[in-house]
């Protein structure tokens, strides 16, 4: 499953980031609730983990946010902000569970697994994205295209499925080295061309066509039809 983690905390997030990557989740961490809004709305999410207290947006608003632009995601707050009328107010924002600050590990990845049963999104289907012929395993790292298995390294294989998941929008580069390298600002490294020209080699060079096309001056878009 994809997660997008709002959390600032900079000794608990990469904790908790960690321990869902483990669990074999992929993860977008963001510490910025105008971040988190702006990612939540340009990608699609199985399940939202949201911080109340934190810079730019706070998490309350953020939900409410994307609640009103029609974003269904599931999402479940992890906050400090323990009383009942915290939990009620969260609950009313929009948000599906709550779960309060200090917590057990075991208990926030139970909600999530009940969170996306909720959806009637059976788990082991959510790890696999497909896209015309080419379909890429979330917890195995695989990629296969017309059956035929595709050896991807680690980047390559960010590389595609963030443009899997883009549903048609184009790519920038800004926005390729943030989601892959985690790179906010390198005006001079060809590391996103250099990647894409290698992914290309793997599934379009071997069968005759193209999947990820240019757009002068704009970026990339990912185009299985």
């Amino acid at each position: 499953m994809r997660l997008l983690v709002l959390e600032d905390d900079k000794t608990l997030a990469p904790w908790i980031e960690r321990g869902l990557r483990e669990a074999g989740h992929v993860v977008d961490l963001v510490a910025d609730g105008k971040d988190a809004l702006i990612a939540a709305t340009t990608q699609d999410y199985d399940v939202l983990v949201l911080d109340r207290m934190v810079p730019g947006l706070d998490g309350l608003s953020v939900l409410k946010s994307l609640r009103q632009a029609k974003v269904t995601a599931p999402a479940i707050f992890l906050t400090a902000l323990g009383e009942v009328e915290d939990r009620v107010e969260g609950l009313q924002a929009g948000g599906d569970d709550y779960l309060v600050k200090p917590f057990a590990f075991s208990e926030l990845l139970a909600r999530i697994d009940v969170l996306v049963r909720r959806q009637g999104v059976p788990q082991e289907q959510s790890a696999q994205l497909v896209a015309g012929d080419i379909t890429i395993d979330l917890h195995k790292r695989s990629c296969t295209r017309r059956g035929q298995d595709i050896d991807l390294n680690p980047k390559e294989f960010q590389l595609l499925e963030v443009f899997m998941r883009s549903n048609g929008r184009v790519q920038t580069r800004t926005m390729l080295l943030e989601r892959v390298w985690d790179m906010h600002f390198d005006p001079t490294t060809s590391v996103v061309e250099t990647h894409i020209s290698r992914l290309r080699g793997k599934i379009e060079k071997p069968f005759g066509d193209k999947l990820i096309r240019s757009i002068r001056g704009a970026g990339y878009v990912f185009d299985p039809a």
